[in-house]
Parts: C-alpha cells; sequence; structure tokens
C-alpha cells in the first residue's frame, strides 16, 4: 500500500424534501440523494470517512425516507468489491454521526475510530431538533446504554466494542490526509482532504455541503446546528479549494455522483 488510492464506496440511496436540501428556499417535492464512503488506502493504513446508513435503522426509526440499499451497498458488500473484509480496515473517521454517516460502523469491529472530540460529546445529549439525525446509536453502545437506548439484537454488535480517538482542531492524521474543523451541521463536523500523487487533492465536505447547487446558492440544508457557522463553513471550504487547489466532492449531491469513480476503479 505504498500508494496512496481513494475508492469511493456506493452506500444507497434516501429521500427527503427539497426545503430539507435547499433550507428556506426549495423547491419543495421528493429529492433522493446518494450517501457513499471513502476508502483510503494509505502506507500507514486503511482508513474509511463516514460508513453510511444501516437500512435496517432507517425503516424502524425513518422509513419516510425511503431507503433503497442492495446488499452490495451496505459496508460489507461494498468492500468486498474491492476485494476486502471488514476487519481489513484499520480506522473509521466519522465526520459527524447523524445515522447516514455511522450506520456501517458496527461492521468494523477492529478498526479504531476517529471523531471530533465535540462531536462524540454532541451525540450523546444532541438537541430535541437533532434526534432523529443523532438516532442510530450502534456505533456507541455506551452511548445508547447512557441514553437508556436499547439496541436491536444483531450478530454485528455482539463483536463490536468501538475503541475511540478524540481530536480537535485541523488535523493532519497521516501524510495527506487531512482533517478540517466546518462545524455547523454539527457542532464538531470535520471535512476531508486527501492528497494523491496523480492528481489534484480530494477535499470531501461530507455534510457541511450537501451539493455543488448548494456551495453556489450558499444554502444550507434543513439540518443543521447552527446556519451561521454552517455558512462560515461552507466559505471556508471554497477557501480550502482555492487554497490546495483541491477537488470538492459532496456528499449527497445526486448531480455529481454519476460522475464519480465507484466500486473497484479508485483515484489515485
Amino acid at each position: 500500500m505504498s500508494e496512496t488510492k481513494v475508492y469511493l464506496l456506493d452506500g444507497g440511496t434516501l429521500l427527503v424534501d427539497g426545503f430539507q436540501v435547499f433550507w428556506n428556499r426549495g423547491p419543495g417535492g421528493e429529492v433522493r440523494f446518494p450517501c457513499y464512503s471513502v476508502l483510503i488506502e494509505h502506507k500507514d493504513g486503511r482508513y474509511i470517512f463516514d460508513t453510511g446508513y444501516d437500512h435496517d435503522h432507517v425503516m424502524r426509526v425513518l422509513p419516510f425516507e425511503k431507503p433503497l440499499q442492495t446488499p452490495e451497498q451496505t459496508i460489507p458488500g461494498a468492500l468486498a468489491k474491492v476485494g476486502l473484509k471488514p476487519s481489513d480496515i484499520d480506522y473509521v473517521i466519522n465526520s459527524h454521526y447523524h445515522f447516514d454517516h455511522c450506520g456501517g460502523n458496527k461492521y468494523l469491529s477492529e478498526a479504531c475510530t476517529v471523531c471530533h472530540t465535540k462531536e462524540l460529546e454532541a451525540c450523546g445529549c444532541p438537541q430535541p431538533f437533532e434526534r432523529l439525525g443523532y438516532s442510530d446509536y450502534n456505533f456507541s453502545p455506551d452511548h445508547a446504554k447512557e441514553r437508556g437506548i436499547e439496541l436491536p439484537s444483531e450478530p454485528e454488535l455482539d463483536i463490536y466494542t468501538p475503541k475511540f480517538e478524540t481530536v480537535s482542531g485541523d488535523q493532519e492524521i497521516a501524510k495527506g490526509i487531512w482533517l478540517f474543523e466546518t462545524p455547523g451541521h454539527t457542532a464538531g463536523h470535520y471535512s476531508l482532504m486527501v492528497e494523491l500523487a496523480g492528481r489534484r487533492p480530494m477535499l470531501f465536505t461530507a455534510d457541511a455541503c450537501y451539493s455543488q447547487k448548494s456551495m453556489d446558492l450558499m444554502c444550507v440544508s434543513g439540518f443543521h446546528l447552527d446556519p451561521t457557522a454552517s455558512i462560515q463553513s461552507m466559505e471556508r471550504l471554497k477557501a480550502l479549494a482555492e487554497k490546495h487547489d483541491a477537488e470538492l466532492f459532496y456528499s449527497h449531491d445526486w448531480e455529481t455522483f454519476p460522475n464519480y469513480k465507484t466500486g473497484a476503479a479508485y483515484y489515485s
């Protein structure tokens, strides 16, 4: 793994209203958007940035988001497409702990989990309007116990004992792998940049910016903690992209995602 490679793991789609995608602006109506994870093969190990949603959880708690996910779009299925098993992953980095970004953590029982200190704190005591976002606690049975949440009985959870490493501020967690603070969507949100030998750096916005249209309009999503901080983080992402000559990859962009390489194809 001497050459850094980046794979985008297709995790299926969810459906929300347009006024939630473009807060107070719309247009309204159903919008189906993609969810994906970022697999990084690096000389220091294998990293996954975000793990998508868990279909069973969404059907139990948020069935109105009408998830569409095949077995090949789960974390085990997506990893199999690139010849890997969940046990091959060394680190999970969660941008934040909304259900559609941590649903596959439970499969990665041998990985160390990296997240922002404020995010791990916030997900344990979310604001009332954040509770559906922070509804899947499979990523941390301890948090579930503290909140009195009974987790479903699943084989994966019987072996999942997460190890957390919390960080704050901008961090280069491995050579060429950067975490940038972009709060607003949540208290401790991180975006990710990966430097590669053969192309421009890849800057993954995560939910600091859903789509290219969101960036063009400077319009945040309806799911947020602090809309003013969200706008500041979008401006920061634009500045970071310019500073590092990085290409922006958006978290839930139904227009640009079809042009991304997925499956066994990779960026290097």
